[in-house]
């Protein structure tokens, strides 16, 4: 018994079963669907961090206070300067891929091997950039105390700028006054074999308050935020009062448990969001990699076309877009 297949006309238009619905291949609609579900993703995290901060409004770090490193400058305080340098350059890392994509266009491989090998370096930089950062996040800078409720204390002393009375931060380094100890890490001779112990404070309480004594001109501030938006500074008899009776545990850098800027939420959304964005720039530079050697030897100029520079092209315009997101709401509101 013979079939046969009926013609309509109509399978080389757009919705007429052809294989490319909206005049696009199958990759590069493959790579739309994958953008679009990743964005749902990162619009949830955001959405997320967004409530939080809300709820936590009062008592959020500021970002300005937080993120003032830069390599190589230590000691000076340069708020944003450094994360203002990687979005230029996660920026302009997204302009050397259109030119490489334009020039796919042409068929120009030339300069399709130039602007991926720039648009990799960028793209390294950051993540380089990103890790950094992560380490001085953690690695922390001044210290502070952690009350029994939970809430970060730190120190300072007022100074004057300019002319201008400023609150300068006071590392715990320069003020704990150590005392003798019997603190000792856990061992296995003392029979908990299976048991872990995480790393001792750099200082106890008693040696930030005997420090605090020491130096009248000392002050603690809370991580509350006043009517001026600046963090609450209080009395010299509250701050004293403060660390003698609800002090608990000494604090230096952050992790996911604790952290010497304010709200553990602040770190937890710090490393998830950032990380997540990190990966996924980590995961855009191996694939640029791949493709630039794939142009190298030419294996699209075989083919006649560049689409893949122009397929992952679009996912490194949706990274870059991403971070634009992340610096907005995260660095800068």
């Amino acid at each position: 018994m013979d079939s046969t297949v009926a013609s309509t006309g109509t399978e080389e238009k757009t919705w007429g079963g052809g294989n490319k619905p909206l005049k696009a291949s199958y990759g590069k609609m493959m790579m739309w669907f994958f953008i679009v579900s990743d964005a749902l993703t990162f619009s949830g995290f955001l959405a997320a961090y967004g409530f939080s901060r809300f709820k936590f409004i009062n008592e959020w770090p500021i970002a300005d206070e937080v993120f003032t490193h830069v390599p190589f400058l230590h000691g000076q305080e340069l708020p944003m300067i450094y994360v203002a340098f990687m979005t230029f350059i996660l920026i302009m890392s997204s302009v050397t891929m259109v030119l490489a994509v334009d020039a796919g266009h042409h068929m120009n491989k030339a300069k399709v091997t130039i602007y991926m090998f720039l648009t990799i370096i960028g793209g390294a930089i950051f993540v380089g950039s990103q890790a950094w950062e992560w380490a001085t996040f953690i690695q922390g800078d001044y210290g502070a105390v952690q009350t029994k409720g939970g809430n970060i204390l730190q120190f300072g002393e007022y100074v004057t700028v300019d002319g201008e009375e400023k609150f300068k931060r006071v590392s715990i380094e320069d003020l704990a006054i150590a005392q003798a100890s019997d603190r000792v890490d856990h061992e296995r001779k003392n029979g908990l074999w299976f048991v872990d112990e995480g790393t001792l404070p750099p200082y106890t309480v008693n040696e930030i308050y005997a420090g605090l004594v020491a130096n009248e001109n000392v002050l603690v501030r809370n991580q509350f935020i006043d009517e001026d938006g600046h963090k609450t500074v209080l009395s010299r008899a509250e701050s004293l009062k403060q660390i003698k009776e609800n002090g608990k545990l000494v604090v230096k850098g952050a992790n996911l448990q604790v952290n010497e800027y304010g709200t553990t939420l602040f770190a937890d959304f710090f490393f998830f969001i950032t990380g997540f964005h990190g990966f996924h720039v980590l995961s855009g530079v191996i694939i640029n990699i791949i493709i630039f050697f794939n142009v190298i030897l030419g294996t699209y100029e075989r083919r006649g076309s560049y689409e893949m520079v122009e397929k992952v092209g679009l996912y490194w315009h949706f990274v870059d877009l991403v971070w634009v997101f992340v610096f907005t709401f995260f660095y800068l509101v």
